[in-house]
């Protein structure tokens, strides 16, 4: 179960406490710091690359090391362990480490997956109901597992419903590829190997549930306290990579695809699935409300089914998540 995850994540909090990680990034508050910066196979996140790239950090004079994660769930366990100090990660994932004990604060919106993240079928299975008695795949406690329990309650049905067998993203997709399982839980560009399947067909995506997955530049808390300096301009080398995107569409998608491992048409056909915040999205995001537009909002949602699916034995705290200066000080 994911509050087994959770708690074992907090030990590991627990042990490292004050030590950091193995490698840090070393430096006392106030000192320059190199942000050592986690990223993985996601739309809303390859722009990291196209940063690195076309020296972007350097421009806004911050020192990147920037670290591709094969494996998602590496990522937030890096950052929460302390060996990183920031990572892409989507809000529930978040919550799910703060739950576990880890300090983290989002500084930044990248985007929202509006349809990237899929439960994926075979054929003859048509609806989420029909997934009942079936084997389902998804990695295990992360945002495609969350996908699948919102569309299973959507449809009246909970986990324990379906055979759930918990893969790394790329395995399910693999497994579910090769018959082995019925449906999976997968985001782009994951989503291209399980729709090579014949017949195979999204039953459920992100897009069902506006709002449910923001996708978020995440820091250890105690980084952002020591060392605002680096944190404002990784949020400013954001928003200077996302201009330069815009204003260079080829070559971006030439960088983003070859680090998805996928060709540059699979990768324009991700463009709808995932929406891009700009500034003014993320002034909207942080600020406070009660819809799904929200961050506050979603959070305490995301707080409340962890809770009522037993993903996590306590709501987290929410105390110090969101930071919006960073977003606000940007100069466009």
């Amino acid at each position: 179960m994911r509050r087994t995850i959770i708690a074992a994540a907090a030990a590991v909090v627990l042990l490292i406490s004050g030590c950091g990680g193995t490698d840090d990034s070393a430096s006392a508050a106030g000192e320059k710091a190199t942000v050592r910066l986690g990223f993985s196979a996601w739309p809303g996140w390859f722009p990291w690359q196209v940063a690195q790239e076309k020296g972007l950090f350097a421009k806004n004079g911050v020192t990147v090391d920037l670290k591709y994660f094969e494996s998602y769930t590496d990522s937030l366990t890096a950052l929460s362990t302390g060996n990183l100090d920031a990572n892409s990660q989507t809000l529930n994932d978040t919550l799910s480490s703060v739950s576990g004990g880890a300090k983290q604060t989002v500084v930044l919106t990248n985007d929202n997956s509006t349809g990237n993240d899929q439960i994926i079928a075979r054929p003859g299975i048509n609806s989420v109901a029909d997934l009942k008695g079936k084997k389902v795949a998804a990695e295990q406690g992360t945002v495609d597992h969350y996908l699948l329990l919102l569309a299973l309650q959507k449809a009246g049905l909970t986990e324990k419903d379906v055979e759930f067998t918990p893969l790394l993203t790329d395995a399910a997709a693999a497994a579910f590829v090769a018959g082995k399982v019925d449906a999976v839980g997968v985001f782009a560009p994951f989503t291209t190997t399980a729709l090579g399947l014949s017949g195979s067909k999204a039953i459920a995506t992100s897009a069902d549930f506006p709002g449910a997955i923001p996708d978020h530049l995440v820091f250890g808390a105690d980084f952002v306290k020591d060392h605002p300096t680096e944190v404002q301009a990784m949020v400013q080398t954001w928003f200077d990579t996302t201009a330069w995107i815009k204003a260079n569409p080829d070559a971006a998608i030439e960088i983003m695809a070859k680090r998805g491992g996928v060709t540059a048409a699979d990768y324009k056909s991700y463009d709808a699935g995932t929406t891009i915040f700009t500034r003014q999205q993320n002034l909207d995001a942080f600020a406070t409300g009660s819809t799904a537009a929200n961050l506050d909002f979603q959070a305490n949602q995301i707080g409340d089914f962890l809770v009522s699916t037993g993903l996590a034995e306590e709501k987290p705290p929410l105390d110090g998540l969101l930071e919006p200066k960073f977003v606000q000080a940007v100069k466009e």
